[in-house]
């Protein structure tokens, strides 16, 4: 469930950061830019901060 989670709020934010930066400023693409580094260093460190915070409130935990 967490993974799921974890997929959905990055793909919303790298969505989100490539309309801010088609339609308000350029620089929103930084945002996008941090979401996708984020992911692929989780994939080798096994380490993802939305995770943790995912875990610490309860969220998909029985």
């Amino acid at each position: 469930m967490i993974n799921r989670i974890v997929h959905a709020v990055a793909g919303t934010l790298i969505l989100a950061s490539f309309a801010l930066a088609v339609f308000v400023d350029i620089n929103w693409m930084w945002l996008g830019i941090f979401v996708g580094a984020n992911l692929l260093q989780s994939a080798f460190t096994n380490f993802c901060p939305l995770e943790r915070i995912l875990i610490a409130s309860g969220v998909g935990v029985k």
